[in-house]
This record gives C-alpha cells, structure tokens and sequence, in this order.
C-alpha cells in the first residue's frame, strides 16, 4: 500500500492498493475511488464487537474497500477542517487508545476493539467518554484530526493537562485520568470547564489544536433563528 495526503483545509488520504490489499472505514467515509475497487460493507469483528462501536462514536458497520487490480485507488477525507495523522502500528505494539471520532480508515491487518478507562471518574466526566477504542495491529491507521496535530512524548511520571476533547490518542502505557479545576473563580468564571484530561507519561500522546464541540458551541448562539 502506497498513500498521500491530500489538502490542507479539508484533506483526503488517496491510498494506492495492489490486488487482494483492504482499506476499511465507517460507513459513508469514502470521497472517491477510481476504477478496480471493490466494496462490501459488514459488522466487523462480528455482531458484539460492532455494537461496542457505538459506545465509541463510530458506525456499527465497516466499508471495506479491496483492490481488484494493481494501483487501484481510494480516499477518505476529514469531517471537519484539520489534519490526517498516519500512525504504523509496527513500531507501537502495544496498540494505541483513541478518541472517539478520531478512526478514519485504516488497513485490514488492523483491529479496533472497544476498550474502557481504568479510571471510573475518568469515564463519568472525561471528554472521551467512559468507552475508548483502542486499535492495534502490524498496519496503519490513519486517525482524523481537528485543526493542527500535536505530538508530544511524555517521560515517566510526567503530566500532561489537557483540555477536555482535544486529545485524539495516546499509547497504553500512558495513564488516562480527569482532575476538577481548582478555585470556585475559575470553575464559574475561566470558561475551561469543571474539568482537564490528565494524561500521565510514559509514552507518547497526539493532541488537537481544534476541539471541535466548543467551535460549535460558539457558532450555535449566532446562528439565525426561526
């Protein structure tokens, strides 16, 4: 498999397949393909797997896309202006966790499975929800991002405080957790929030510039009304 991203403001990623060679993706997630691809559409991972994938934000169906032909293509583009991150699972065995709404597509050699916060107070108020979905595999995955990615590589025991819904993944060895905002002012007069992710190192952590539920919580108020 070859692969380009394409785009700044809303890019795709074009992926060359050879014969026999899967791409899979939620449902609706492909923008074009050109001719000796072929799609069949299932619940991945059977039934009880694909109803977990609704605890994650994602389609209890896959569209797989497989090469008929050497050089066939097929891309898949952002929701929302941003990036594509392309992480090779390879050189992360231990598999990464991922936010729900952050899977774009990603080879067949790559499982995704619904994964829970080993913190319950992180699941109770985190931004990610309770459920994550962790994804691991020798392929690619190619996880959508909201504005700029931000990547930083975390020591051990060093902390990370990050606003809620600008995380997009980390490695499992990096410890999830949620921590109140300190002081009654900044609770009611900081506009953060009641909370912060708390991502505890080692490891590494991909982060987005954009969140993109705030951008919409301050669109809506503008918004013409009926």
């Amino acid at each position: 498999m070859k692969y380009q991203i394409i785009g700044q403001t809303v890019p795709v990623v074009e992926l060359e397949l050879n014969r026999g060679e899967t791409i899979y993706t939620q449902t609706g997630g492909m923008t074009y393909q050109t001719d000796g691809i072929e799609m069949k559409t299932n619940a991945r991972g059977g039934v009880m797997k694909s109803l977990g994938r609704i605890f994650t934000g994602e389609s209890i169906f896959m569209a797989n896309y497989t090469a008929v032909k050497d050089g066939a293509k097929v891309a898949f583009a952002t929701t929302v202006p941003g990036n594509i991150s392309p992480v090779n699972l390879a050189e992360r065995p231990a598999g990464l966790i991922v936010q729900k709404g952050s899977f774009l597509c990603a080879e067949d050699s790559v499982e995704t499975s619904v994964t829970f916060s080993k913190k319950i107070g992180a699941g109770l108020v985190g931004g990610e929800g309770f459920i994550l979905q962790k994804v691991t595999g020798n392929g690619t995955v190619f996880l959508e991002v909201d504005g700029d990615p931000i990547e930083k590589d975390l020591m051990p025991g060093e902390v990370l405080k990050v606003d809620t819904g600008n995380v997009v993944a980390f490695e499992t060895t990096v410890t999830y957790t949620v921590e109140m905002v300190s002081g009654l002012g900044n609770i009611f007069l900081g506009g953060e929030g009641l909370f912060l992710t708390k991502l505890i190192g080692p490891g590494k952590v991909i982060l987005q510039s954009q969140n993109f539920n705030d951008f919409i919580s301050r669109v809506t108020p503008a918004s013409p009304k009926n």
